[in-house]
């Protein structure tokens, strides 16, 4: 059932996508270029989107527990570290550049070779960070 479920909603925010017009990268681009040819429908799809997510935590958490599992499985930690910071900027620098976020890239993937390029330079990113993660964990097992 989970996995149906998964598959449902990833097919509707595939869907949600491609009719925003957020799959095509000219249009993502758009948003970022104030000074030139601005284009502020991102700013309303992201916004729609959050009104739609604040509604649907609202009515879930009043359930109790989740549909499908025993327990919410929430984030604890609130500080800010390097690696979220850094993350975040690599993330956006990177939709910046391409037009392209994980999100909207996979309903696009079978459009040509740009969005094929940027989901392999997204799993080469993916490789080095987790690469860099396991050699300053040995260099700190050494070191004690």
């Amino acid at each position: 059932m989970k996995a149906l479920l998964a598959f449902v909603f990833g097919l509707v925010f595939g869907c949600g996508i491609l009719i925003s017009g957020m799959g095509n990268p000219a249009k993502v681009l758009n948003f970022f270029d104030i000074a030139g040819t601005w284009d502020p429908s991102l700013a309303f799809v992201m916004g729609g989107a959050l009104m739609v997510t604040a509604i649907g935590y609202r009515l879930v958490f009043r359930l109790g527990k989740p549909l499908l599992a025993n327990s919410f499985n929430l984030p604890t930690r609130q500080d800010l570290d390097v690696r979220l910071i850094g993350g975040s900027a690599v993330f956006g620098i990177g939709w910046a550049l391409t037009g392209f976020c994980p999100g909207g890239l996979v309903p696009v993937l079978g459009l040509g070779t740009a969005p094929l390029m940027t989901a392999a330079a997204i799993l080469a990113g993916i490789v080095a960070a987790r690469w860099m993660i396991q050699l300053r964990y040995r260099k700190a097992a050494v070191e004690v």
